[in-house]
């Protein structure tokens, strides 16, 4: 809170007049209302003038108000254009909103912040808000040919809502002509000095792009002279499926969000839900979160490096990262019932109890594996190919990682400890004692060996859960937790009805916005939720960290050898499910 008047004292002594209108969020964040005439104004004063200055672009992204019912105190308009940024130094977040009519659109900030550049193309894809002054103004997460803005209320939530799908070949043709290169819309030369440049394309469908990704190389010879980044082939509109699922059903769809960190999905949605609604979690509840969640930072780093040493030819460390991923994978399926996707955390809770037998499971695995890093080190990490191919390869500074939006263990390798689990610990991860990993030289190295110690900061963590493991409830017996639990559905019909409702039709939340952001396996990741007082949420924004992660592939792969290339984008830990949504 104090945090928040210094913020306002600031702007209010700056720019005394900039501010339409405050609001006040459950979430806490210092939320303004600026006029579009005069956003970047207050935008460059925040980034460059303030006192330990907003330097990154957290998100950008917008709400369609049109069918808004519940907006007291904020100014009326058809959209909602709203800029989250971060300091770093201050350990805050500031929310600025810009009120628009239905035709209105806003200016570019890719002067400010080079992060900006996808996520106005994805306001302009999703919302069609045009972006005056836009280098590139694209469909970024849809194809060229797209008819529509997915993110207006008026385009339909399900295919059933449209005329069955056809595609003719004449249609095809055209469809799969937008969708060549072509090097002079983005104002890329074909020749210089005399010769001509090639244009090669890594993916859709390629190994080293982790998923279906297109990177179209620029070459001179062997070097990589520029790069376009092509994303959206896994796009499936999960924001959109928000609004029609209801708080307790979207669960797990968060679990596919980002497909190999499981419940780590799951913690962000449910705290944001949890933060709108005033439901407190039981001691118990956090532990078992905090373990499971653990658990999988642990199951998605050992595919990480697995697939990084097998992106650089090193074809044995897969099999046996994989094997010792499929022993956490028999804990999770022991106490879930599940594996990848176990959608298991509950709103106010869990979904059950922890199963007899669940201590000897994790004591032998945290024993288990805390003698296989040190392997894994030495047969990986330590090899001296791979350090050969990742050294100084790939490298950025800490302005830089600030700049472009990065988070996690992208940015802690230049050597920044931020950690949300220490910089602003939520959940319960205050109780825990454990270090943040850091980097030197924020190389390709760097990342995976920054990798490599999470896991055992992660083992040190799961072990202390087993130690302070407190009794009590799995679950809030807040009215708003839901499902309510189960062992008290079949006492009296009034539970049983009460349970019913709260799967079928799930809780109304109260009306408010909410945006809460962990740390999780590759980054920073939140959940912004508007409830206008119904069973479902009017806006889900997801903030993933692997976006802003590959908008900088071409800023770390000019001037590298193709096989470098390689190494950079093994090093980076995205998949196309995170990044796409």
């Amino acid at each position: 809170m104090a945090e928040t008047v210094e913020i306002m004292q600031e702007i209010r002594a700056r720019l005394p007049e900039v501010v339409m209108a405050e609001q006040t969020t459950p979430d806490g964040i210092p939320t303004l209302w600026v006029d579009a005439a005069r956003v970047k104004e207050l935008l460059r004063f925040l980034k460059f003038e303030i006192a330990r200055p907003f330097r990154m672009l957290y998100d950008l992204t917008a709400i369609d108000e049109r069918l808004r019912t519940q907006r007291t105190g904020q100014p009326d308009c058809a959209f909602t254009v709203i800029y989250h940024l971060l300091s770093t130094e201050r350990n805050a977040d500031v929310r600025v909103k810009v009120p628009l009519t239905a035709t209105q659109g806003i200016t570019t900030i890719t002067d400010l912040w080079k992060n900006a550049e996808w996520y106005e193309c994805e306001l302009w894809d999703m919302f069609g808000i045009p972006v005056e002054g836009h280098p590139h103004l694209r469909r970024i997460l849809l194809p060229p040919w797209w008819d529509g803005h997915p993110l207006r209320k008026e385009y339909p939530c399900r295919a059933t809502e449209r005329e069955p799908f056809s595609l003719d070949e004449d249609t095809q043709q055209e469809m799969e002509a937008a969708m060549r290169f072509d090097p002079a819309a983005w104002g890329m030369a074909t020749e210089a000095d005399g010769f001509e440049y090639m244009f090669i394309n890594f993916g859709p469908h390629h190994p080293s792009t982790h998923g279906v990704f297109r990177v179209i190389a620029q070459l001179a010879g062997q070097e990589v002279h520029d790069l376009v980044c092509d994303i959206g082939y896994h796009h499936r509109g999960v924001e959109k499926m928000g609004e029609r699922q209801t708080w307790h059903s979207f669960i797990p769809y968060t679990d596919r969000v980002e497909y190999l960190s499981g419940v780590m999905n799951n913690f962000s949605y449910v705290l944001a839900v949890e933060q709108l609604a005033g439901i407190d979690v039981p001691e118990r509840a956090k532990v078992i979160r905090i373990m499971l969640a653990e658990l999988f930072r642990i199951i998605s780093h050992l595919v990480y490096l697995g697939t990084f040493a097998s992106d650089l030819g090193m074809m044995s460390p897969i099999f046996y990262l994989f094997s010792d991923r499929e022993r956490a994978f028999e804990i999770v399926e022991a106490i879930t019932g599940a594996r990848m996707h176990p959608s298991w955390f509950r709103i106010g809770g869990v979904a059950q109890d922890l199963p007899d037998g669940w201590i000897e499971l994790v004591q032998a695995f945290v024993v288990y594996m805390e003698g296989r890093l040190p392997e894994i080190d030495a047969s990986v990490l330590q090899n001296e190919i791979f350090i050969a191919r990742t050294q100084n390869i790939g490298v950025f500074t800490v302005d830089e990682a600030l700049e472009w939006g990065a988070s996690g263990p992208m940015l802690r390798a230049t050597g920044l400890p931020w950690d949300l689990r220490k910089t602003r610990p939520y959940g319960g991860y205050e109780q825990f004692d454990f270090e943040v990993a850091v980097g030197t030289n924020s190389d390709s190295l760097d990342r995976a060996r920054v990798h490599l110690e999470e896991m055992r900061q992660s083992l040190r963590i799961i072990a202390q859960c087993v130690k302070i493991m407190p009794g009590g409830l799995y679950k809030a017996k807040h009215s708003l937790a839901v499902p309510p639990v189960r062992e008290n559905m079949l006492h009296d019909i009034d539970t049983l009805i009460n349970h019913f409702l709260g799967v079928s039709w799930g809780p109304v939340a109260p009306v408010g916005e909410s945006s809460f952001t962990v740390e999780a396996t590759k980054g920073m990741n939140s959940y912004y939720l508007i409830s206008d007082g119904n069973t479902v949420s009017y806006r889900t924004r997801i903030r993933t960290p692997s976006f802003p992660h590959l908008q900088m592939i071409p800023m770390m792969g000019r001037g590298l050898t193709v096989a470098d290339l390689i190494a950079v984008m093994g090093s980076i830990d995205f998949v196309m499910s995170d990044v796409d949504r």
